[in-house]
C-alpha cells in the first residue's frame, strides 16, 4: 500500500499564499518527487513575453518545498522546513506554461536520524524546469534544512 500525498497541493496553497495567487498546480506528488505546473499568464511576463525569472524561480522553489512537505510530513510537528540556500541556472528562454520536476536528494530516514540526534539536517532538492515541449529552461538545487521547533 502506498502513502497518500493528496494533502500536499492544498497544504501548499494554504501555507504559502503565493502558490495560490500564482495558480501553481501539483499534478504529481510522491514522497520524494513532485511535479508542479505554472500556467502562462501575461501579467507575470518579462520584457521578452515569457515568465519573469522570479516566477520561474518561484515555481522551482515551490516544487522543492512540496517535496519537503511530502517527504517529512510525519515529522513537521517537531521541525519546520526552511530554505538554507539555492542556486538556479537559466538554460533557455522560457515561454508559455512551465513544469518543474523536483526530486529529493537524500534518503528521508537519514535526514530524520540527524534531526532525532539533535542536529539541524540539510537536504538538497534538484529541480528541472521545462516548457510545454519538454525543453529544459532552468535547473535548480534548493538546499533545505529542518529547524527543530522550540518546545
Amino acid at each position: 500500500m502506498s502513502a497518500d500525498y493528496s494533502f500536499v497541493a492544498d497544504a501548499m496553497k494554504q501555507a504559502v499564499p503565493w502558490v495560490r495567487t500564482s495558480r501553481v498546480e501539483f499534478p504529481e506528488v510522491t514522497g520524494d518527487r513532485v511535479v508542479a505546473e505554472l500556467p502562462d499568464d501575461p501579467a507575470t511576463h518579462n520584457h521578452v513575453a515569457g515568465p519573469h525569472a522570479a516566477m520561474i524561480f518561484g515555481l522551482g522553489e515551490t516544487a522543492s518545498g512540496a517535496v519537503a512537505m511530502a517527504a517529512f510530513a510525519p515529522h513537521l510537528a517537531k521541525a519546520t522546513p526552511l530554505v538554507a540556500r539555492s542556486e538556479i541556472s537559466y538554460k533557455k528562454l522560457a515561454l508559455g506554461a512551465l513544469r518543474a520536476e523536483a526530486v529529493l536528494g537524500r534518503p528521508v530516514d537519514e535526514v530524520v536520524a540527524e534531526l532525532d540526534a539533535g542536529t539541524r539536517p540539510e537536504f538538497p532538492v534538484t529541480v528541472t524546469v521545462t516548457n510545454a515541449d519538454g525543453v529544459t529552461t532552468a535547473e535548480m538545487v534548493v538546499v533545505w534544512t529542518l529547524r527543530p521547533n522550540r518546545t
